[in-house]
């Protein structure tokens, strides 16, 4: 049995299925006015094209005089379309320790540069394991530095927060516009 639930062609009644007693009617080269069923179904056959209620829930219901095929197919191009227009939010992670040193922390920030000149978010963390959950302000001080090396590629979308054993904090890459032109 096919799958119903994402199929568009079972979303929509046509011709014969609909069922209200009068319809307005929309179109190309069609006068846009309320019609009983009969009439708009007569005008759809007169110009052998099908009649789709495309607004069920509108009194009286809407519905278009179109080629119920080429419909369908315009639909899953627009669909098509949305789905390929949409991104995708990319939240890269890096994870520090309250009393990381300095070669660990510069590595991680050429990672988190890379990462916000790629268009990925970043969620840097400081962990706290144990006893080490003393050293929040060493941890806060840590956040803030690397936010600060990082304004050039990214700006603070959270500043640091502590989150259980985590204190946290985002940063989302700057929008690269074009480039301003010094007037002289």
């Amino acid at each position: 049995m096919p799958d119903k639930s994402n199929d568009l062609k079972y979303k929509y009644k046509i011709n014969q299925y609909i069922r209200a007693k009068e319809v307005r009617v929309v179109g190309e080269n069609i006068e846009s006015d309320v019609y009983p069923i009969e009439k708009a179904r007569a005008m759809a056959e007169e110009l052998e094209l099908d009649l789709v209620e495309i607004s069920p829930n509108t009194v009286p219901p809407i519905c278009r005089i179109v080629d119920f095929q080429k419909f369908l197919y315009q639909l899953k191009k627009k669909q098509k379309e949305q789905k390929s227009k949409s991104t995708n939010v990319v939240v890269k992670e890096i994870r520090f320790g309250p009393n990381t040193d300095e070669h660990d922390y510069n590595f991680k920030l050429n990672h988190a540069i890379k990462f916000l000149k790629d268009g990925s978010k970043v969620k840097a963390y400081v962990f706290f394991k144990g006893r080490t959950i003393l050293f929040k302000d060493k941890g806060e001080i840590l956040l803030y530095k690397f936010a600060q090396e990082l304004e050039d590629y990214g700006k603070v979308e959270q500043m640091p927060k502590l989150e259980g054993k985590r204190m946290i904090i985002m940063l989302s890459p700057k929008v690269v516009g074009k480039p301003t032109q010094k007037k002289e």
